[in-house]
């Protein structure tokens, strides 16, 4: 079965809208992992407009399941990453001020960049994974990085799923095929939902995991965070 891990970043944009501790971030993680999730995803940022740093590290002792760390290696970035020593951390070529993640890593051009930061995770012990475009002609460069796995960046594939979901996935087919002959694992995330998680899933081989944040936590608002949580996980059982 496919790994779900939440995002939950947006609980964090939320408490901060108003300031306090209110909803908990941590406490958020708790429930989550309690209603079956397989991991939590926190994706931090310089300016901590949603996840702080000090949430990076009250979490990692409450995250019993899978702790994935997003984010674009920088200094400061990279030495946080190796003290906390999550199980996975995703490397993500973001502005820091974009309002989200909104392409994936030319691996060609930055490789050496990418190689030397992701030996210095895999001597951590840290699994590590590359935010991806579904383009099959990255995956060799991503492979010879030493990366363990790609992340397909999805959004291209969720606006043009209600049209034709048959194209809206053959890149990234292609793109999974290509990374298994590379050895490397297959994880998802960004505009992932209810309504287009079940065809990728059901479609795209050796799929380990995805990250889904922004339209569970949506979802959790009308459905209630347990039942959202369950709803994602039958969407990736094999045999729904």
């Amino acid at each position: 079965m496919t790994k779900l891990s939440v995002n939950i970043n947006k609980i964090a944009t939320l408490r901060n809208a108003r300031g306090g501790e209110t909803p908990s971030v941590t406490e958020a993680a708790i429930k989550i992992q309690e209603f079956g999730a397989h991991g939590i995803t926190i994706h931090p940022r310089p300016d901590e407009r949603h996840i702080t740093r000090k949430d990076v590290y009250d979490l990692k002792p409450l995250v019993t399941t899978e702790y994935n760390i997003e984010g674009n290696p920088h200094r400061e970035f990279i030495d946080m990453v190796l003290e906390i020593k999550p199980e996975q951390v995703t490397l993500v070529p973001d502005a820091d001020d974009a309002i989200t993640s909104n392409a994936g890593w030319d691996t060609k051009k930055h490789f050496d960049f990418l190689k030397e930061i992701i030996a210095e995770f895999k001597n951590a012990g840290i699994r590590t994974s590359i935010f991806l475009d579904p383009d099959p002609q990255l995956v060799e460069y991503a492979a010879k990085t030493g990366a363990d796995r790609i992340e397909l960046y999805t959004e291209a594939y969720a606006k043009n799923y209600t049209t034709n979901k048959e194209e809206a996935i053959k890149p990234y087919y292609e793109t999974a095929v290509k990374a298994a002959e590379f050895g490397l694992g297959i994880n998802a995330g960004h505009d992932l939902s209810l309504e287009n998680l079940k065809y990728f899933a059901d479609n795209i081989p050796n799929l380990l995991e995805v990250s889904i944040g922004h339209a569970l936590v949506s979802e959790a608002l009308y459905m209630g965070m347990e039942n959202t949580v369950q709803a994602y996980l039958k969407r990736l059982a094999k045999w729904a």
